[in-house]
């Protein structure tokens, strides 16, 4: 099947966050948004069939996701793409990402602990931390000496892994995943792992799921949802697989109970399962298009500044991450340089605590990308020079 990702669909007017509440929260009428990491694209037609007929049923009572088929389309998922062997009684399920990450944390920390996260740094993450009274201790990607010196306080807890990484869109290296197997072995931290981003990997690149290398006996949970690379996250809903058996009954046991969370969405599960059993054809070609938007953007800003190495395409998602550095330029005021004048949206790079970057979203029809990189180029020339 051929997908259209270049046709643009209207999405004011539907409550959506970047195209509703931004130009409110700006003030901007008309304000074309690059932000929130969601797409501009519909969901792939395989899932809206699944939904269409999940809907003309009409019953929608109490639903229990274990017998929904989605522990099973999650097992052959994970085998048919990454190679990985995964139980499904080893999974967990719950609303968000967000959430299953709260309720670990709740579990295997106290206020005040602290949290291991490499920087920049995922702004949920942040808001996760705050809102729980937890000690985020960022070490910036890369940096070996500085991650195992965090780990090593005697109040770490946790480390808490962006797998890809959010903002920066990078694909942990085998090598790299052992390394941070070692340090938790060493520290004797728990480690938990959102790999949201696992599915929209870039050809080159190859993700690899935790349990792949996690030791037999140790703590740790990984937190997913297919939602991120198929575009539905207001239908809610996310998996995860937490590795051993006691904590992974606590888990449920507080999620089902004492959050009463016992009945998830039908609609979210029935999104799952469908992408997984019948939509790896449309996501294989959407990540084929993101690559030509991200490709665009490094084209136009290197025409535009020549060898400066603002970019260079993450090789996962679609969100590119500009280093403003070489020109100077803050990244705070180019954000309001672009509202103000070129009536766009980007993220600054002091949302995720490193100043200097801006994270934007390319996760939409190539005329808008252009659009975007176009006004991009034009702002930085205006400030830089």
């Amino acid at each position: 099947m051929t997908y259209d990702f270049d046709t643009p669909v209207p999405i004011g007017g539907t409550g959506s966050v970047q195209w509703d509440v931004l130009p409110q929260r700006y003030g901007v009428p008309d304000l074309v948004p690059f932000t929130i990491s969601d797409m501009d694209f519909r969901a792939a037609p395989e899932i809206l069939d699944a939904l269409r007929e999940r809907v003309a049923h009409g019953v929608f009572g109490y639903t229990d996701w274990r017998h929904t088929g989605l522990p099973e389309a999650v097992r052959d998922w994970y085998g048919q793409r990454y190679g990985v062997e995964v139980d499904p009684e080893a999974l967990v399920f719950a609303p968000s990402v967000l959430n299953q990450l709260s309720r670990l944390l709740l579990m295997w920390t106290e206020p005040g602990d602290g949290v291991v996260v490499h920087t920049p740094t995922y702004d949920g993450f942040t808001k996760a931390l705050d809102g729980l009274g937890r000690s985020l201790r960022g070490v910036p990607v890369g940096d070996a000496a500085a991650l195992e010196r965090e780990l090593a306080r005697p109040d770490a807890r946790v480390l808490l892994l962006c797998s890809p990484h959010n903002p920066t869109g990078r694909v942990w290296t085998e090598g790299e995943l052992r390394g941070f197997v070692r340090l938790a072995e060493t520290h004797g931290v728990a480690v938990i792992s959102d790999e949201i981003h696992a599915d929209l990997t870039h050809d080159g690149h190859r993700h690899i799921p935790w349990p792949a290398v996690a030791p037999p006996g140790s703590r740790w949970a990984l937190i997913t949802s297919a939602s991120k690379a198929f575009n539905f996250p207001s239908l809610n809903g996310a998996y995860g697989i937490v590795g051993e058996p006691e904590q992974r009954a606590e888990f449920v046991r507080r999620t089902e109970n004492g959050d009463g969370l016992a009945s998830p969405g039908a609609l979210g599960l029935t999104a799952h399962v469908a992408a997984y059993r019948r939509g790896a054809p449309w996501l294989d070609a959407l990540r084929g298009y993101v690559a030509g938007n991200l490709r665009l953007l490094a084209e136009r800003l290197e025409e535009a500044f020549p060898g400066a190495a603002l970019f260079a395409p993450p090789q996962a998602g679609y969100l590119a991450w500009l280093d403003l550095r070489p020109l100077g330029v803050d990244d705070e005021v180019l954000h309001d340089e672009l509202v103000a004048k070129e009536r766009i949206a980007v993220r600054a790079g002091a949302v995720y605590g490193t100043k200097g970057f801006v994270r934007v979203n390319l996760g939409c029809p190539r005329a808008k990308a252009g659009l975007g990189a176009d006004a991009l180029a034009r702002t930085l020339a205006r400030l830089a020079g």
